[in-house]
């Protein structure tokens, strides 16, 4: 396995040299979506879909546990890092931070949430158009603490994150009857896609030029989601993974189309399948020893409340695994993701 200190090293010499390739000034990253980047807002919120408890974060600066479903860093962390900004993207609601932390990142994801009201309303957290109200309030106090020309500036320049889509699925169409009775499966992902048209257009009618569109994941390899597969000997669910493929083929075609008729927008499609398809297939190749479970408590079924500090099954060394939960990636994996994606910018973002 590599160890610890020489795989940080190398993680951040490599998103220097993307940062260098790109040669932009980014004054801030500011993000959208679930919980694959939601930094703490949902601690502020009356929903069980909390991580601000010990053993998550326990490799977070300080070992603190902020709200972020791993035991670490997330994407966005590493991606705001590598811009030469801060190592952490704060959370809008959070009441420790204020306007002066905000003006070089925001993170206003809440982690369960979609791009489809629905979903958000199953778990009571923020929607998307929530998301949206939030971003707005900030640009007004961004206005006013540096006024409005330092301020459209850094909502011109800034670069958007947009990472949600996997809880539509596996959350709301898969888990609950009632999308299932209105649309097949391709009419589904089609709604969804309206919705993430409608969401980028609204974001660029505010300002934003610079956004990265993530994809889905292999959402039938999450450990959680195998688990549920126990006839098959917990194998991947291809139908979840096709589905996901399919609906990143059409982000893939919306990211086309809004980038010719919008003037100006530097759109992009982050896609995380392939990368993590394959650290899941093949993990000793990415330093990893497991795969097929999480690092907390067995690994097979926990996240949120489930995943406890008393729990006697949590691994002790959390680099040896793909997933920190039974949903979400370690700290080391979503480092590696990050400097995936920004591999990919070099030449095609900015």
């Amino acid at each position: 396995m590599v160890h610890k200190a020489t795989f940080w090293l190398l993680l951040a010499k490599l998103l220097v040299q993307y940062l260098l390739v790109i040669g932009a000034e980014i004054p801030a990253v500011i993000v959208f979506g679930d919980s694959s980047v939601d930094t703490g807002n949902n601690n502020e919120l009356s929903t069980f879909l909390r991580s601000n408890f010990e053993p998550y974060g326990r490799d977070f600066f300080g070992g603190e546990p902020t709200g972020r479903f791993s035991n670490g860093r997330l994407p966005s962390d590493f991606i705001s890092e590598a811009f030469g900004l801060k190592p952490v993207v704060p959370a809008f609601l959070n009441p420790n931070y204020n306007i002066d932390d905000f003006a070089t990142g925001v993170c206003f994801a809440s982690a369960g949430t979609g791009y489809d009201n629905a979903t958000s309303d199953t778990l009571s957290v923020l929607p998307l158009w929530k998301e949206v109200e939030y971003y707005k309030v900030y640009q007004q106090q961004l206005r006013d603490y540096l006024g409005d020309e330092k301020a459209n500036k850094i909502i011109e320049e800034a670069v958007y994150l947009i990472s949600m889509g996997t809880n539509d699925f596996l959350e709301n169409y898969y888990a609950r009857p009632k999308r299932r009775l209105e649309f097949g499966i391709e009419e589904y992902q089609d709604f969804l896609i309206g919705i993430a048209n409608d969401f980028i257009i609204d974001l660029y009618k505010l300002g934003a030029r610079r956004l990265s569109l993530g994809g889905l994941p292999p959402m039938g390899c999450l450990p959680l989601e195998r688990t549920t597969n126990i006839i098959f000997k917990r194998q991947c669910i291809e139908e979840y993974n096709q589905v996901a493929k399919e609906f990143n083929m059409k982000l893939a075609n919306l990211v086309d189309k809004l980038n010719r008729e919008l003037k100006g927008l530097q759109l992009v499609l982050s896609n995380p399948y392939d990368i993590l398809l394959e650290m899941i297939q093949k993990p000793s190749s990415f330093g990893f020893e497991y795969a097929d479970r999480g690092c907390c408590a067995t690994g097979f079924v926990e996240m949120g409340y489930m995943c406890d500090q008393l729990n006697p099954f949590t691994c002790k060394d959390a680099d040896k695994y793909v997933f920190w939960d039974a949903f979400h990636p370690t700290e080391r994996t979503n480092g590696l993701v990050a400097a995936h994606l920004m591999k990919n910018w070099s030449t095609k973002f900015l």
